[in-house]
């Protein structure tokens, strides 16, 4: 480095395979994505900066875009970091891209928007190599009133009747090792929210797609656990309204498996 240069800031996106993970928050003598990724860093650059990822992902959850930032005091290009990192990283973890951004950039701080998806697999037999990926359903379901449901999460509301029943992690955006910054507030705005159905060899899956400016500790797979209950008939999609709106976990149906449930894209406003 230069005279009177400081330490860059990376932004790395990244994909990765949660089943055998632990989440991606590091824990001591379990596999994390942020572990993994730490201990990567320190091999290929001699320093290990903990890796501030976009929002936290449960173990079991999968991701197609996450998005962390770190600082490194190490000249080293960003193109050789990308690859240095693919090599030293299990294959459940790929580095897509990295850049060298402004100091302000923080992955979870800076980022203006979400997207998560969750896929249930419609069929009698459920292949075993889409088995880890989906939330299998072969019962009774109907795809019209998931549909319906899916309309009563947009626009700006109270979500306290599907964070984690945990009171210190629902009112905290999915990042619990960053608190300093953490929004103490249950209330989010839901942008888009609806199912689709697409077809594969094996059967049909069912694929719920959701973005917004941020989301609960397991507000996702809550969601798609009382819709699964209006899909069934257990409750109704009016039901389902009152549920949001008592702003109370225990009104509210299941909590979805993690396996179904993939973070698919990040936004920030660069």
């Amino acid at each position: 480095m230069g005279a009177g240069e400081g330490p860059r800031n990376f932004k790395l996106t990244l994909a990765y395979d949660g089943t055998t993970f632990h989440g991606w928050q590091v824990q001591p003598g379990l596999p994390t994505i942020q572990g993994e990724l730490q201990a990567a860093l320190g091999r290929v650059t001699g320093e290990m900066p903990l890796p501030q990822g976009s929002g936290r992902t449960d173990a079991g959850v999968h991701a197609l875009a996450q998005v962390a930032s770190f600082q490194l005091a190490v000249p080293i290009p960003a193109d050789n970091l990308l690859r240095a990192l693919n090599r030293t990283l299990p294959g459940s973890i790929r580095v897509l891209e990295t850049r060298v951004v402004p100091v302000t950039f923080h992955a979870r701080h800076s980022a203006v928007a979400k997207s998560y998806e969750y896929r249930i697999f419609r069929g009698e037999i459920c292949p075993p190599w889409m088995y880890p990926y989906v939330c299998g359903h072969s019962k009774r379901l109907s795809f019209n009133l998931l549909s319906e449901s899916a309309k009563v999460f947009l626009g700006e509301q109270d979500f306290t009747s599907f964070a984690a029943t945990d009171p210190d992690l629902a009112t905290r955006e999915e990042n619990p090792e960053d608190q300093d910054g953490a929004t103490k507030t249950t209330v989010r705005t839901v942008f888009s929210s609806a199912w689709e159905k697409r077809e594969t060899d094996a059967g049909e899956l069912w694929i719920y797609r959701v973005r917004g400016n941020g989301f609960l500790h397991h507000m996702v797979r809550n969601l798609v656990g009382a819709m699964i209950d209006v899909g069934r008939g257990f409750t109704t999609v009016e039901r389902l309204k009152e549920i949001l709106e008592a702003r109370s976990r225990r009104e509210a149906g299941p909590t979805a498996p993690a396996s179904g449930l993939f973070l698919t894209s990040v936004e920030y406003g660069e």
